[in-house]
């Protein structure tokens, strides 16, 4: 693992390492687009998607088989890489600004309380105005609600305590989650269970090219904008007073970037629901490699994330075919006994193997 990381520490080694991942990415995409109930070699998925990008001509016998590619299939896979990659950059930035190596979106509540903006936009009708996008202002109100309730319930005479912070986001969590349960279980008919199992467990079902645009663009200028303070979650992570001697006021940058991840994460919870482990096991990997120094992490966690999502969904809708297994379940099932072995590890502490 040292010889990894002493690789990665190089700015071309970084970027022959981000090189590979995004092949990786490539090819994981191109796989996954092919497999389902109608099987398409990796060959015809790569003419048939050329064709689409580039305009090229498809024959009357094939239409069907591009329809599947193009318009089912391929905002799937782009959706699954793009919330793996979010999710992933922002579990880097929580553990970073709350100096935990236990907080993620979903421990911190952020997911949940999207999950309960999301699910209250969608049974008041509420945000109308807003059109397709009052799901997801819903769910970023929800996130930005209870990163807000959990930061303020967590400072004690204005010093964070880290540990209070993920005791109370899990506190937070199990409140939302019943919350939004109360809320379901209101709404007539039959549609509640799956609706519940949706925002709770997480999946890509509802994926079309119109939920993409913005969901791309919160997660592109999201990640963007964290690297740009990778410095700054550098001197954060090391304790506030260390943040201040060295130029860098953590309660500003804190507030601003808690409100950064709740957009990243209410957008992504509202195209997917709450997943979970994801950006809580993909960033300690990505440091395991890495060490410590955030540009790399979230360069490498980013991709990563997105890799594992795209698999993750593929295991989703192919493991019990025709039916389709709530994601949280698989994250969960590889996340707990990852986070098991890592948390084993003689001497493992945050940032470091």
């Amino acid at each position: 693992m040292s010889g990894v990381r002493g690789l990665v520490a190089s700015r071309a080694g970084l970027a022959a390492t981000c090189a590979a991942l995004l092949a990786v990415l490539l090819g994981s995409s191109i796989v996954a687009i092919g497999v389902g109930p109608a099987v398409i070699t990796p060959g015809e998925t790569a003419r048939h998607l050329w064709a689409a990008l580039a305009g090229g001509r498809i024959e009357a016998g094939e239409v069907t088989t591009y329809r599947i590619i193009w318009e089912i299939r391929t905002p799937r896979v782009l959706l699954a890489g793009l919330v793996g990659a979010g999710l992933s950059a922002a579990g880097v930035a929580i553990q970073a600004l709350v100096r935990n190596a236990l907080a993620d979106p979903f421990v911190l509540g952020l997911s949940s309380g999207a999950s309960v903006g999301a699910v209250g936009v969608t049974v008041s009708g509420g945000l109308a105005a807003l059109g397709v996008h009052a799901v997801s202002a819903g769910a970023f109100i929800g996130a930005l609600a209870a990163s807000l309730l959990v930061y303020a319930a967590s400072t004690t005479r204005g010093a964070l305590s880290p540990l209070r912070l993920v005791l109370t986001g899990v506190a937070m969590s199990f409140g939302f989650q019943a919350l939004m349960s109360v809320i379901v279980y209101s709404v007539p008919g039959s549609e509640a269970t799956s609706m519940i199992l949706h925002w709770t467990m997480g999946g890509f079902g509802a994926a079309s090219w119109g939920v993409l645009p913005v969901l791309c663009a919160v997660v592109v200028l999201g990640v963007a904008a964290l690297h740009r303070d990778a410095r700054a979650l550098d001197v954060m992570s090391l304790g506030d007073e260390t943040a201040s001697s060295l130029g860098i006021s953590p309660d500003r940058h804190r507030k601003r970037l808690l409100v950064l991840v709740s957009l990243m994460t209410g957008v992504m919870v509202a195209v997917s629901g709450a997943i979970s482990f994801t950006g809580l096991i993909v960033p300690h990997l990505a440091r395991m490699v890495a060490g410590a120094a955030h540009t790399r992490v979230l360069a490498l966690a980013s991709l990563s994330g997105a890799v594992f999502m795209v698999w993750v969904d593929l295991a989703a809708r192919t493991l019990v075919a025709p039916r389709e297994l709530p994601l949280g379940v698989i994250t969960a099932l590889i996340g707990v006994p990852v986070f098991i072995t890592l948390m084993r590890r003689k001497g493992y502490m945050f940032g470091g193997g």
